[in-house]
Parts: C-alpha cells; sequence; structure tokens
C-alpha cells in the first residue's frame, strides 16, 4: 500500500496536520465509497461539499483528508490542506494506480458534436492497428470485453484513472476518450498523458455553464494547450487533430504546441474527403492523406459521420497505423447506440434516434435523414431544463424550416416546468412559419413518440431527437426509467401486429 506522503508527492501543500507515512489502501472523494483506511479527497461539488461529509467519512474508515478549508480533523487522522482538491485528486489518482496512460496510447476527443461517434471510429482504427483500445465516454465505458454505463461525458479524475488502470490490466494498450469542457474547466483529465488531441467543432451549448460562448471556446482551446510538444513516453509525437472546415479551428491551432494535422471536405486540409457519396446507411469517399489516398465506405451515413470518420483516420496515422489499417478501422463501425440509429420493426417508413440536442447537431440530423425516404418528415423534440435556455428557440427555428411537421415534447425537465420550455422552443417555431403540416406540443414524451409514429405513412421519416441512448428521463423530484427506443419499438410492434390481421 502507498504512504499518504507519496499520494500527495506532486500535490502543491499548504498544511500538513498528522502522521504522512499512514498506509492507504483505497481514494474516494463520495463519502459513501469510503472504506478503512481510505483517503478521502473533499471536492465541493454543485451540489454538495466534501467538507461536510468528512464526519461520515471519518466513521467509515478514512485515515487520511485532502482538503480546501478548515476542517474538524479527528486525532489520528492525517490531512492536507491544498489551494485546489480537484486539482489533488487527479494528481492522487494518477499516482495510487500507477501512471497508466504512461505506458497506453491516448486520443482525447473534444467538441460540441462528435465525441462519441469518433471514438468508436477510433477505436476501430486503432484495433485494426494491432493496438487493443479501450473507450471513455457518453454511451459506455469499453474495459476489456465489457462496456460499463457511463453517468457522465467525462467521469472525475479518480475514475479516470481507475477505469485506465483496468484497461491496462486487462491487455488494452489505448484508450480514446471523449473530453468535455466541463472536464477541462474542473481538471477530471489532469494526469492523462495524452498523445493525441482531436477538435470536431464547436458550436452553440453549454453557455449555462460557461457563461459565455467566449469562455466555452477557452475550455476547448486550454485542452490543445495542455498537450504540450514534442514526443511522448510511447514515442509517439504529440498530435492535435484539427477539423479545418470549422470557423474557429485557427485560435485552436494557435494555442497548441503540438504537431498539428488537418482533416475536412471543403478546405484544403491535410486529410480530407472527396467525391462524397451519401446513402440511406451508408456513405463512400476518396480519402487523401499524407499516407497516401483510399476510397473509404462507412456503415454510417450523413456529413458529420465523414468528418468523424476523417478524425480517426488522421488519429490512426499520428499514432502509427497504416492508411490500409485506418480505412479498415473505419469500415468495421455498424453504428454507435442513439447515434443516428435506426428502428426496424418492419414498417414502411424510416425512424431515427439521435442524441441531437443543440442547434448545430439537430440542423445536422435533419438534413442526413431527409435521404431515408421520399415522403414527409416528422420530428419529436425537446430541450433539458436547468440548461442553456437561449437554443431553445434557435431548435424550434430549425425544426420548423427543415421538417413537414414539428412535435415540441418534453426531455429531461429537471427542476423547469417541462410547459414552460415546450413554449420557448414553440417561439421559434413561430418565428419562421408554421411547418407545411403544422405543429403540435405534447409534453408527455412518450404520448408525442407514438402520435409521431401513428401519423407516419409509406415512405416517410419519423426522427426522435434529444436523448438518443439515454435509458431515463429526470424530473424535478424523480428519475425515470426512459428509453426513446424502447418506445418507439413497442408502438412499432403493436402497430405491425395490427397490420397483419
Amino acid at each position: 500500500m502507498p504512504r499518504f506522503r507519496d499520494l500527495v508527492g506532486q500535490v502543491s501543500i499548504k498544511t500538513v496536520t498528522g502522521n504522512m507515512e499512514t498506509l492507504v489502501r483505497g481514494v474516494a472523494y463520495d463519502s459513501r465509497a469510503v472504506e478503512p483506511g481510505y483517503l478521502f479527497v473533499c471536492i465541493k461539488g454543485e451540489k454538495h461539499d466534501g467538507h461536510d461529509f468528512v464526519g461520515d467519512a471519518v466513521r467509515r474508515g478514512a485515515v487520511a483528508l485532502i482538503v480546501e478549508r478548515d476542517v474538524a480533523v479527528p486525532e489520528g487522522v492525517a490531512s492536507v490542506m491544498v489551494s485546489n482538491s480537484r486539482e489533488a485528486l487527479a494528481r492522487v489518482a494518477q499516482a495510487f494506480y500507477g501512471d497508466p496512460s504512461r505506458s497506453m496510447v491516448c486520443a482525447g476527443v473534444t467538441g460540441t458534436k462528435g465525441k462519441t461517434t469518433t471514438t468508436h471510429l477510433v477505436k476501430g482504427v486503432l484495433d485494426a492497428s494491432g493496438r487493443w483500445c479501450g473507450i471513455i465516454g457518453t454511451v459506455g465505458h469499453v474495459i476489456g470485453d465489457e462496456v460499463v454505463q457511463a453517468k457522465h461525458t467525462t467521469p472525475e479524475s479518480l475514475d479516470i484513472q481507475r477505469m485506465l488502470s483496468e484497461m491496462r490490466e486487462k491487455g488494452q494498450t489505448a484508450a480514446a476518450m471523449e473530453v468535455s469542457s466541463h472536464a477541462v474547466v474542473q481538471g477530471r483529465v489532469l494526469g492523462v498523458d495524452f498523445d493525441i488531441g482531436v477538435f470536431t467543432n464547436i458550436g452553440h451549448d453549454h453557455l449555462d455553464f460557461h457563461g459565455t460562448f467566449e469562455n466555452y471556446l477557452a475550455a476547448k482551446a486550454s485542452f490543445f494547450e495542455s498537450l504540450g510538444a514534442g514526443r511522448s513516453p510511447k514515442g509517439l509525437t504529440r498530435t492535435a487533430v484539427i477539423n479545418l472546415d470549422q470557423p474557429h479551428a485557427g485560435h485552436i491551432i494557435s494555442r497548441t504546441r503540438a504537431d498539428v494535422v488537418t482533416y475536412g471536405i471543403t478546405s484544403d486540409a491535410d486529410v480530407r474527403a472527396e467525391d462524397v457519396q451519401l446513402l440511406p446507411h451508408a456513405a463512400s469517399f476518396v480519402a487523401r492523406t499524407p499516407a497516401g489516398r483510399a476510397e473509404v465506405r462507412l456503415k454510417l451515413t450523413g456529413v458529420f459521420n465523414v468528418y468523424n470518420a476523417l478524425a480517426a483516420i488522421a488519429c490512426g496515422i499520428a499514432a502509427g497505423a497504416s492508411l490500409d489499417e485506418a480505412k479498415a478501422g473505419v469500415e468495421r463501425v455498424t453504428g454507435v447506440p442513439g447515434r443516428f440509429e435506426t428502428i426496424d420493426e418492419g414498417q414502411p417508413f424510416a425512424v431515427v434516434v439521435d442524441f441531437a440536442h443543440t442547434p448545430d447537431s439537430l440542423e445536422n440530423v435533419l438534413k442526413a435523414a431527409r435521404s431515408l425516404g421520399k415522403g414527409q418528415m416528422t420530428v419529436v423534440f425537446g430541450c433539458g431544463g436547468d440548461r442553456d435556455r437561449t437554443k431553445r428557440p434557435m431548435m424550434g427555428e430549425i425544426a420548423a424550416t427543415l421538417a413537414d411537421h414539428v412535435i415540441i415534447t418534453s426531455d429531461n425537465p429537471r427542476s423547469e416546468d417541462p410547459e414552460s420550455i415546450c413554449r420557448e422552443i414553440e417561439d421559434g417555431v413561430l418565428r419562421v412559419r408554421r411547418p407545411r403540416e403544422g405543429y403540435e406540443v405534447i409534453v408527455s414524451r412518450a404520448d408525442a413518440i407514438k402520435r409521431a409514429l401513428s401519423l407516419a405513412r409509406e415512405g416517410d421519416v419519423v426522427v426522435i431527437a434529444g436523448k438518443g441512448h439515454e435509458t431515463y428521463q429526470i424530473f424535478w423530484d424523480r428519475t425515470i426509467h426512459f428509453d426513446d427506443r424502447e418506445v418507439a419499438r413497442d408502438y412499432l410492434r403493436e402497430r405491425m401486429a395490427g397490420a397483419e390481421v
């Protein structure tokens, strides 16, 4: 077991109390997870302050503490005071788990949209190149042969280091990680030795947390500042993979010291797609790269997935994969849960479930969905409560412009009134025009989905947007099980069974 002194060796300490030779058998930032012999790190979160639970942690067996402010420390418990306990947690976790990322190829993907699919494509490429790759991300963490349910896009630093350690123990030599802007600001990825950073795009999102778009952009840019320059301990040149077609690409490039590899379709990028062909359930393009030319046939559709594939190919090349391996890797990915996921129960119309919850992502999904049928397109969506309100009318406007029929519904209302959220979306619908087939407000998400499916006829398209892979719905007083895909499948089975009678 490590000593408390050894775990805080890379931490800037203000004061020390107690025996620094205390042996530590585990680390926790939630007092409920503390066991005898643990170090408890007090973090101030959005809802709770760990300092208020020191007594509980000690009763459960904590032998050491890391704090940011004065607390009553029981006799026999060692403690250090630091200026930033989140930063301290990251460094302690790195030391406790033996710095696993130092021996693993690590790629971090950040951007408003595309993170999830890109990490799965990166895994495909690295697997194809002989580096068995794990994933830390929104729809689940891939650790060895297991998929572990995810609570956050990017977990706390302690959980990240634990998962990287488990990946290493199971023989995985690489990891692809979604890096949210929240995680960057809160220091959750501190201590991860990234070889590659990917910038997919930046759009209108998370202003409830960052306050302004400039702060949001700064958070993204700071991730690339932290990449560093030169070669990593794994012998790879640290590389920033940047979507050059994005308006803010130049700003990101100006902030990194890493080597830069760009990708795009409309720009003269290092890795670019030409002759892009989109089919209802596939896409093809010619990839032109510094390593040569390859004809790529994706099992995914949409221009956004061509971009995601280009990012993964660029990552692969930066990680030492051949172009043939990169091509094979992106071509083997058949889909990602809740990302342009089609629901097929034999119905004569298309149904798509997607996580799109920002103006840009909703626009992209609706444009891509048009290729799935020649009939009318209906979109069902809402917006989350206690989140950026300014995007609500924007999304309403986009839906009214691109869809024939709009059904506004509830998403995760949290502490807000679902009807009020719907009215703010409705304001956007009415800014432009009523959709050709009109619009409806149905607050019950299940009823809204069933209504959309009941209206669909042969050749039509139904898009259910906003929650994607999520299997829950959050209200102010409870969280219930809810899965858009389950609701759609159940209704479609009933409808098709009735049609066969």
